[in-house]
């Protein structure tokens, strides 16, 4: 079984690797946005990019800091098939991830313009916001000391995959199938 972790800054691509690999891989899609929007609703809070960034963080900080992908991975395990885990947030993800073996991660990133005009085209209730605010929510989550926040930018850097994603969607799926050829079938980097 081969985990891939994918992580990257808002409106890159990550849904579109997810989607390929689920198509044209066979993966099964193990999703931490819906985990926790999940845990929101059970709150009763609205379900926004501050309520996800809140309550994230507080179950980082009252289980572990890899406490949501921990739980994803048990699923994923069970599953006993190839599986991707989106969107990996905190070093401490990654870490616990890539401890229990077979786990790859990609990063995806892209021109912030071409980001913003993504994420309003798609017109989720997180995404509707100004360029501004936009720019402003990528920020809070580049970087922090605390390991239970997000920290996207140490997570790109210990990607063992980057793709940047400022083409075509096909462009985007070639590049995905040719690091799924060069990791091969047994999950070792050929």
């Amino acid at each position: 079984m081969l985990i891939i972790g994918i992580t990257g800054t808002l409106g890159a691509g990550k849904g579109t690797i997810v989607d390929f690999l689920v198509r044209e891989k066979s993966f099964i899609h193990f999703s931490v946005r819906e985990f926790i929007s999940r845990e929101i609703v059970k709150r009763g809070l609205p379900v926004n990019r501050d309520s996800m960034v809140m309550v994230a963080n507080d179950l980082r900080a009252t289980h572990s800091p890899s406490y949501i992908v921990d739980c994803l991975f048990d699923e994923a395990r069970l599953s006993g098939r190839n599986c991707i885990i989106e969107s990996i947030r905190t070093p401490g993800e990654a870490i616990s991830l890539r401890a229990k073996g077979n786990f790859f991660l990609f990063a995806v990133d892209a021109d912030p313009a071409t980001r913003y005009a993504r994420i309003a085209a798609r017109k989720s209730e997180t995404d509707l916001i100004s360029f501004e605010t936009f720019l402003q929510n990528e920020a809070r989550e580049m970087n922090s000391a605390d390991p239970n926040h997000q920290n996207l930018r140490k997570c790109i850097g210990m990607a063992d995959f980057v793709f940047n994603n400022d083409g075509s969607v096909n462009d985007l799926e070639l590049m995905v199938g040719a690091v799924l050829d060069k990791i091969g079938k047994n999950g070792k980097i050929l």
